[in-house]
């Protein structure tokens, strides 16, 4: 009874906490409690019926095997239980989704027993998640002539477990809550900080709000006084869900106002109803649909205009704001799913269409796209197997084919990609589309929500159409503190069993590997015309094209090697003029931003949409800092278009790198690894022979939008500033005001330095020694009046450095270097004014783990400025986060403050600082 007893004081120690007893997923713990039920006198036997029956989790859990056996033992009569009858047993299966449940109806439907073959056929005909081995018996027993087969078939065959269901309601009652004014990081809604918790999902629930318990209470004050309606949570004046996809954020957000997915299932709620005044960021509205949720782009704040329709700007020359409709907290409003239209009583207020396509009603009526996805694939392979055409059941995927058009390059890669369209036809943007994946990528905070995901989706090896696919362990790799040595391991068994190569091996015999998951996922990504799939906001790869994504759909790309989403509108960026030669590639980034804001009036022309970038002849390696940027302008992705002589560099480079990862044992049975390193050869020997060049745009292609960025025009380092001051809160924290160098008067003090995370490569690591030997020459010495925090990306570029000599120059003026074999345990919350030479991986990007002092400012070359995320407010004085290229952190820690332009300058002298130069060669076709 140990294991129990274990259990029961796990759940005295959750009581303290405010939280009920923890759902169960092991099959020990479940063996004891049946044990326990089956046992008329055991004392602890009511309790044990509860946990049985209404805390067991589905799919492919050990628990859920367990109980699944014993649901049939009771189904068959072998066991008797007076609260549980077969029937009550058949309805239990029919929540537990698939895997050892699915093996137990067919068991019982293909049985002898024709009553209980009967009711047990019923069942499964409401079920979407079968495996090979599922359909297989089907088959099996229809070619022997099972009744029961064929007409489970053709119920599968005509989708009746979707058609079924019951029909969503024509109008909902909506009752607004403002989280926040202006954009609204994930972070509000499932802080980086609380990452270790997300797979206990009612204990992360505390979390909403970044703990914020006066909010949290007048939400559940607003959810009291109107219960028969669903709460709207919504970001005014700005974008709901900025900053990352976080599954655990719309979690959170559907566990205080959605509705349970299952009454047998605890915390697990679904169909959440977001809006944001500028829509919901592309990235977490995809998040919203795998749970069956809404996402409304509310436009209720209008740009003003004057009597000829010209914009009007207030004295910062920022558009003014009216506002249309109000949606204060505790506004009633309706959406009618029938007319599309979202309404204050009888008055419409806007069209919202767009919230409800065809597909996304699927999604809602299904409980999310799971479900939709699996249901499409099932339908397709009953029809297949009985021999007829699949029936119309789901809506028409949208095909848009414009006669003449060319195609960009997003819609060339989706067509080569498509699965299921109509043949022939050539798709543009707009269009719907199911492709196959190659490359998927999982990060270790959101990860074993994805292996939760695969275990309630009944996956079991990841689908044989994935190139590869990668485990990362990055997220936490600064701190192996207790939450990460409970969490990690079991994570990392779990992605290596499925199929994955994982940082960190299992059984032990080769050395973690805590790289950043982009740089990974970059290197392993050795075709120009893949698709990337991956548990992170900025996935966004300088080969083919990257989409950031829920731990869900990285499940889902996981499990089945497919991805859907309508084909994105794309914005060409080209370059002219030439870059100064004290001027960083992380300026051109920022200057992007900027350049694109002035030319559209304030508008971002990026939010949603694919970025085209023309960057010609700088390798995927430095190119990647430009794509990594594209997650904080609002783009969905972005695409890199190289000179051929690039691209072959770009793949020699990660060949190369792969090739380390094979010789460090970390390659798998199925040798995943090698057969990227083949598939680098053979598209390099292609671009070498001329036989297939590089990916390229037609000419004739049909963009959104065209924006030239003028080199000559950067003329000083740029900052993307937090502005945690400006008046209007709305402007605060959205990465779109990028201000000089000499904005700063070189007078503002800087408190902390990072250099790392995603943005940065080894280039910049090189520039960081060379800086420092500058100004040992300059100066005599270097002496640091604030801290400097140094990690690497990857491990393969403390290599690189070693074997250079630029590590021994860094190791000359840090005061801590790290220690593999005894890492660090517990977060830094003191720095002292030297160089930290840290782990390689995300270190203070995450948030989760390192954290710079509150009230700090911060001058990072990482990619988040929200608020709390680096740093959080002291009472007083708000913490900021400004993101700068390297030699601007660098030498802001060195003098305590932000430099000038003239100490700028002589810090670079001689330091090759990028060699990119827009192409001269045309980039289409």
């Amino acid at each position: 009874m140990n294991t129990y007893k274990d259990y029961i004081k796990e759940i005295e120690e959750r009581k303290g906490q405010g939280l009920n007893p923890k759902p169960i997923d092991g099959a020990d713990l479940l063996s004891e409690i049946i044990a326990q039920i089956k046992d008329s006198t055991n004392p602890y036997r009511e309790d044990s019926l509860n946990f049985f029956i209404y805390n067991t989790l589905p799919g492919t859990t050990s628990a859920a095997s367990v109980k699944a056996k014993f649901l049939k033992e009771i189904i068959l009569g072998e066991s008797v239980v007076e609260e549980i009858t077969p029937a009550f047993a058949l309805e239990q299966l029919a929540h537990m989704k698939g895997g050892p449940s699915i093996e137990v109806l067919l068991d019982l439907a293909l049985g002898d027993d024709v009553s209980i073959a009967n009711e047990a056929a019923k069942v499964l005909k409401t079920q979407v998640f079968l495996y090979e081995a599922d359909t297989e018996r089907l088959i099996e027993a229809f070619k022997n002539g099972s009744e029961i087969a064929k007409d489970i078939l053709e119920s599968y065959a005509k989708a009746e477990f979707f058609t079924k269901l019951p029909e969503i309601d024509e109008e909902i009652e909506v009752v607004t809550f403002i989280a926040g004014v202006g954009d609204i990081s994930t972070d509000l809604l499932s802080p980086g900080s609380d990452a270790h918790s997300r797979s206990d999902r009612e204990l992360h629930g505390q979390c909403l709000f970044e703990h914020n318990k006066d909010m949290q209470k007048e939400l559940l004050a607003l959810k009291e006084k109107h219960p028969d309606k669903r709460v709207m949570l919504i970001a005014e004046k700005g974008t709901m869900g900025v900053g990352s996809s976080r599954m655990s954020g719309v979690n959170n957000v559907a566990l205080w106002t959605g509705i349970p997915g299952s009454p047998y299932v605890p915390f697990i709620n679904i169909a959440p109803v977001i809006a944001g005044t500028n829509g919901i960021s592309p990235i977490f509205l995809t998040t919203v649909g795998v749970t069956g949720g809404i996402g409304i782009d509310l436009q209720n704040w209008v740009k003003q205009k004057d009597a000829d329709g010209n914009t009007v700007f207030d004295a910062d020359g920022e558009p003014v704001l009216e506002q249309t409709y109000s949606v204060e907290t505790g506004t009633v409003l309706t959406i009618n799913t029938k007319t599309k239209k979202l309404y204050s009583g009888d008055k419409e207020l806007k069209d919202i269409s767009t919230a409800l396509t065809p597909q996304k009603m699927e999604f809602i009526k299904a409980g999310g796209s799971y479900a939709v996805v699996f249901g499409k694939k099932l339908q397709t392979i009953a029809a297949k197997i009985l021999g007829i055409d699949v029936p119309q059941v789901y809506a028409n995927s949208k095909e848009i084919s414009i006669e003449g058009q060319g195609l960009t390059a997003v819609e060339k890669i989706f067509n080569k990609n498509a699965v299921g369209t109509t043949p022939g036809k050539t798709l543009h943007a707009g269009s719907d589309v199911r492709v196959e994946v190659n490359i998927v990528g999982s990060q270790d905070t959101t990860g074993l929500m994805t292996s939760q995901e695969l275990e309630m989706m009944a996956a079991t090896v990841i689908s044989p159409i994935v190139d590869g696919a990668y485990q990362s362990g990055c997220h936490t790799a600064s701190v192996w503190d207790n939450k990460s040595k409970a969490n990690i391991p079991r994570l990392m068994k779990f992605m290596n069993d499925f199929g994955l190569i994982t940082a960190r091996d299992p059984k032990g015999e080769y050395h973690a590997m805590t790289d950043v998951i982009h740089k990974v996922l970059n290197d392993i990504t050795v075709g120009d015309w893949d698709i990337i799939i991956g548990g992170d906001s900025h996935t966004r790869m300088s080969k083919g094209v990257a989409f950031g994504a829920d731990s869900g759909t990285v499940a889902l790309a996981l499990a089945t090697g497919e991805a859907t989403m309508p084909i994105p509108e794309s914005v060409k960026v080209t370059f002219k003029g030439d870059m100064k030669s004290y001027m960083d590639f992380r300026d051109v980034v920022h200057a992007t931003q900027q350049q694109m804001l002035k030319q559209f009036g304030g508008e971002n022309v990026f939010q949603g949409r694919i970025i085209e970038v023309h960057i010609g002849t700088l390798t995927a390696d430095q190119a990647f800092t430009f794509t990594d940027w594209t997650a904080e302008m609002k783009a969905k992705a972005s695409i890199c278009i190289s000179e051929d002589e690039t691209l072959i560099e770009s793949l020699e480079i990660s060949r190369d790198r792969i090739q380390i990862m094979i010789d460090k044992g970390m390659d798998n049975a199925t040798q995943v690894l090698k057969g990227l390193v083949d598939k680098a050869n053979t598209r390099i020997q292609e671009l070498k022979s001329g036989e297939k060049a590089a990916l390229r745009p037609d000419a004739n292609a049909n963009y959104h939008a065209e924006v030239i960025i003028d080199l000559d025009e950067i003329a000083e380092p740029m900052i993307a500033d937090p502005d945690v001051n400006n008046e209007d809160v709305s402007k605060r924290y959205t990465h779109d005001t990028i201000r000089p160098l000499s904005y700063y008067g070189g007078v503002k003090k800087v408190d902390l330095g990072f250099v790392g995370s995603c943005m940065v490569h080894k280039g910049d690591m090189k520039i960081l020694a060379q800086i420092l030997k500058n100004v040992e020459e300059q100066q005599g010495k270097v002496e640091f009046n604030a801290p400097l925090v140094v990690a690497p990306p990857t491990y393969n570029i403390v290599d690189e450095l070693k074997a250079e000599g630029d590590w021994e120059v860094l190791q000359k003026y840090s005061g801590f270097e790290f220690d593999d074999s005894a890492p660090k345990g517990l977060a830094r919350t003191k720095y002292e004014n030297m160089l930290y030479l840290e782990r390689p991986g995300c270190n203070l990007c995450m948030g989760n783990q390192e954290k710079a002092e509150p009230g700090d400012t911060v001058m990072a070359t990482s990619t988040r400025l929200f608020q709390g995320r680096v740093v959080k407010d002291s009472g007083e004085k708000k913490g900021e986060s400004l993101l700068s290229s390297t030699p601007v952190v660098v030498l802001s820690t060195i003098l305590g403050r932000t430099p000038t332009m003239e100490e700028y300058e002589t810090a670079v002298d001689g330091i090759v600082l990028t060699k990119f130069k827009p192409s001269q060669k045309e980039l289409v076709i």
